[in-house]
Protein backbone atom coordinates (compact mmCIF):
# COMPACT_ATOMS: atom_id res chain seq x y z
CA UNK A 1 0.00 0.00 0.00
CA UNK A 2 1.68 3.25 -0.94
CA UNK A 3 1.07 6.24 1.02
CA UNK A 4 0.46 9.81 -0.85
CA UNK A 5 1.49 12.93 0.85
CA UNK A 6 -1.16 15.36 -0.12
CA UNK A 7 0.14 18.42 1.78
CA UNK A 8 3.94 19.30 2.78
CA UNK A 9 5.68 21.21 5.30
CA UNK A 10 8.28 22.07 3.13
CA UNK A 11 9.31 25.58 2.38
CA UNK A 12 10.78 26.87 -0.67
CA UNK A 13 14.24 27.92 -0.68
CA UNK A 14 13.66 31.14 -2.11
CA UNK A 15 11.41 32.13 1.06
CA UNK A 16 14.42 31.14 3.28
CA UNK A 17 16.55 33.91 4.68
CA UNK A 18 18.85 34.05 7.84
CA UNK A 19 18.45 36.60 10.35
CA UNK A 20 19.72 40.67 9.49
CA UNK A 21 19.66 42.83 12.06
CA UNK A 22 19.25 46.34 11.63
CA UNK A 23 22.61 48.94 11.86
CA UNK A 24 21.96 49.68 15.49
CA UNK A 25 22.55 46.03 16.27
CA UNK A 26 25.50 46.33 14.85
CA UNK A 27 26.36 49.40 16.51
CA UNK A 28 25.35 47.89 20.01
CA UNK A 29 27.77 45.02 19.99
CA UNK A 30 30.84 47.22 18.65
CA UNK A 31 30.29 49.52 21.44
CA UNK A 32 30.26 46.58 23.81
CA UNK A 33 33.27 45.00 21.61
CA UNK A 34 35.55 48.02 22.32
CA UNK A 35 34.61 48.01 25.98
CA UNK A 36 35.66 44.44 26.10
CA UNK A 37 38.84 44.89 24.37
CA UNK A 38 40.00 48.22 26.24
CA UNK A 39 39.22 45.77 29.55
CA UNK A 40 41.76 43.56 28.53
CA UNK A 41 44.17 45.85 27.66
CA UNK A 42 43.77 48.16 30.83
CA UNK A 43 43.93 44.87 32.82
CA UNK A 44 47.23 43.79 31.03
CA UNK A 45 48.50 47.43 31.78
CA UNK A 46 47.74 46.56 35.64
CA UNK A 47 48.96 43.20 35.68
CA UNK A 48 51.74 44.53 34.90
CA UNK A 49 52.87 47.68 36.63
CA UNK A 50 50.90 46.46 39.75
CA UNK A 51 52.90 46.28 43.35
CA UNK A 52 52.71 46.21 47.26
CA UNK A 53 50.92 43.68 49.41
CA UNK A 54 49.20 40.84 47.83
CA UNK A 55 50.81 41.82 44.97
CA UNK A 56 50.74 38.08 43.66
CA UNK A 57 46.80 37.22 44.57
CA UNK A 58 45.93 40.55 42.47
CA UNK A 59 48.40 39.62 39.78
CA UNK A 60 46.74 36.17 39.07
CA UNK A 61 43.42 37.73 39.53
CA UNK A 62 44.11 40.54 36.79
CA UNK A 63 44.89 37.37 34.56
CA UNK A 64 41.57 35.39 35.07
CA UNK A 65 39.53 39.22 34.52
CA UNK A 66 42.17 39.36 31.30
CA UNK A 67 41.34 36.43 29.48
CA UNK A 68 37.67 36.37 30.53
CA UNK A 69 37.51 39.91 28.19
CA UNK A 70 39.82 38.70 25.91
CA UNK A 71 37.63 35.70 24.97
CA UNK A 72 34.55 38.01 25.58
CA UNK A 73 35.56 40.20 23.09
CA UNK A 74 36.43 37.92 20.93
CA UNK A 75 33.27 35.92 21.26
CA UNK A 76 31.39 39.51 20.50
CA UNK A 77 33.82 40.02 17.16
CA UNK A 78 32.48 36.54 16.06
CA UNK A 79 28.72 37.08 16.55
CA UNK A 80 28.64 40.35 14.86
CA UNK A 81 30.90 38.41 11.88
CA UNK A 82 28.40 35.50 11.99
CA UNK A 83 25.50 37.71 11.44
CA UNK A 84 27.32 39.05 8.96
CA UNK A 85 28.28 42.80 10.36
CA UNK A 86 31.91 43.66 10.70
CA UNK A 87 33.52 43.85 14.14
CA UNK A 88 36.26 46.88 14.37
CA UNK A 89 38.55 45.81 16.80
CA UNK A 90 41.17 48.15 15.89
CA UNK A 91 43.71 50.55 18.18
CA UNK A 92 42.18 53.71 16.82
CA UNK A 93 38.64 52.62 16.57
CA UNK A 94 38.82 51.21 20.69
CA UNK A 95 40.51 54.51 21.56
CA UNK A 96 38.27 56.62 19.71
CA UNK A 97 35.51 54.99 20.86
CA UNK A 98 35.91 53.10 24.39
CA UNK A 99 33.65 54.24 27.14
CA UNK A 100 36.01 53.00 29.89
CA UNK A 101 38.26 55.61 31.58
CA UNK A 102 41.79 55.89 30.98
CA UNK A 103 43.75 54.12 32.64
CA UNK A 104 46.51 56.16 34.36
CA UNK A 105 50.44 55.26 33.20
CA UNK A 106 53.28 54.09 35.98
CA UNK A 107 53.05 51.69 38.55
CA UNK A 108 50.14 51.63 41.21
CA UNK A 109 49.66 49.80 44.33
CA UNK A 110 47.56 46.52 44.87
CA UNK A 111 44.83 49.01 46.83
CA UNK A 112 44.44 51.56 44.04
CA UNK A 113 44.89 49.04 41.65
CA UNK A 114 41.72 46.95 43.00
CA UNK A 115 39.77 50.18 42.53
CA UNK A 116 41.04 51.34 39.42
CA UNK A 117 40.37 47.79 37.83
CA UNK A 118 37.00 47.67 39.83
CA UNK A 119 35.79 50.90 37.93
CA UNK A 120 36.76 49.48 34.77
CA UNK A 121 34.71 46.30 35.15
CA UNK A 122 31.53 48.41 35.79
CA UNK A 123 32.17 50.43 32.84
CA UNK A 124 31.28 47.54 30.89
CA UNK A 125 29.00 46.36 32.43
CA UNK A 126 27.09 49.48 32.32
CA UNK A 127 27.70 49.27 28.40
CA UNK A 128 26.45 45.63 28.36
CA UNK A 129 23.33 47.26 30.53
CA UNK A 130 22.58 49.48 28.24
CA UNK A 131 22.32 47.65 25.27
CA UNK A 132 20.79 44.59 26.48
CA UNK A 133 17.22 45.57 26.30
CA UNK A 134 17.71 46.60 22.70
CA UNK A 135 19.76 43.68 21.77
CA UNK A 136 17.15 41.34 23.70
CA UNK A 137 14.02 42.79 21.07
CA UNK A 138 16.14 42.12 18.25
CA UNK A 139 18.01 39.06 18.67
CA UNK A 140 17.34 37.09 22.26
CA UNK A 141 20.36 34.97 21.71
CA UNK A 142 22.59 37.39 21.36
CA UNK A 143 21.14 39.39 24.36
CA UNK A 144 22.19 35.39 26.20
CA UNK A 145 25.66 36.34 25.55
CA UNK A 146 25.34 39.62 26.97
CA UNK A 147 23.69 37.94 29.94
CA UNK A 148 27.28 35.82 30.19
CA UNK A 149 29.42 38.37 29.93
CA UNK A 150 27.56 40.73 32.49
CA UNK A 151 27.72 38.03 35.36
CA UNK A 152 30.77 36.76 34.45
CA UNK A 153 32.02 40.39 34.45
CA UNK A 154 30.50 41.22 38.09
CA UNK A 155 31.34 38.21 39.63
CA UNK A 156 35.26 39.25 39.10
CA UNK A 157 34.70 42.67 39.85
CA UNK A 158 33.67 41.28 43.54
CA UNK A 159 36.35 38.67 43.57
CA UNK A 160 38.81 41.62 42.94
CA UNK A 161 37.29 44.53 45.03
CA UNK A 162 37.17 42.08 47.86
CA UNK A 163 40.51 42.42 48.41
CA UNK A 164 40.03 46.40 49.57
CA UNK A 165 37.16 45.40 51.68
CA UNK A 166 37.44 45.65 55.28
CA UNK A 167 35.03 44.84 57.73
Amino acid sequence: MAITATTTNRRDAAEIAGFVPTEAFYGNLQRVLVDLIELHLQGKQAHWNVVGTNFRDLHLQLDELVDFAREGSDTIAERIRALDGVADGRSDTVAATTSLPEFPAFEHNTTEVVDLITTRIYAAVATLRAVHDDVDAEDPSTADILHQLIDGLEKLAWLIKSENRKV
